[in-house]
């Protein structure tokens, strides 16, 4: 009879911190390195993302939604529409306050660099066998429910 040792939560725990933590740096490496905009760091990048998904928003919003100060999302607003890939309008309801949307040429920017993200891991997840690929699909639904239920009230 074989018996299977499972690891304990904080053993895969690690494991997978790890594995997600190398892989995340290596996909903002290939997609920065082959944009040829070195000046975007992961944290613009991050920024950018979060005003195309959720804005237009204030700095004061996009601040929360990033975890940073208030005069740190400035800076980054700033940083983001000296290179084109925000702009700023007067918001509607504050006329003291300006709100945040991406550019055309921040959008580009986001979907080329998520293009190419994903064909350097597909080229990868090309290799495996198709238990693999299922073990690897499954995985994914798995740790997006456990995200989706940690952001859940």
């Amino acid at each position: 009879m074989v018996t299977t040792t499972v690891a304990s939560p904080t053993e895969i725990a690690a494991h997978l911190r790890l594995a997600i933590t190398r892989t995340a740096r290596r996909l903002r490496q290939q997609g920065f390195a082959a944009e040829g905009r070195g000046e975007l760091s992961p944290s613009l990048a991050a920024a950018l993302a979060t005003v195309e998904l959720h804005g237009p928003l204030t700095p004061s919003e996009l601040a929360a939604r990033e975890s940073v100060k208030r005069p740190t999302a400035t800076r980054i607003v700033a940083k983001l529409e000296q290179l084109g890939l925000v702009s700023r309008t007067a918001d509607p309801s504050d006329g003291r306050a300006f709100l945040v949307a991406t550019t055309g040429g921040g959008r580009d920017l986001l979907r080329r660099l998520r293009t190419r993200k994903t064909a350097y891991l597909a080229r990868r997840l090309a290799r495996l066998d198709p238990d693999e690929l299922a073990t690897l699909e499954r995985t994914a639904e798995i740790l997006e429910r456990l995200l989706d239920e940690e952001a859940s009230p």
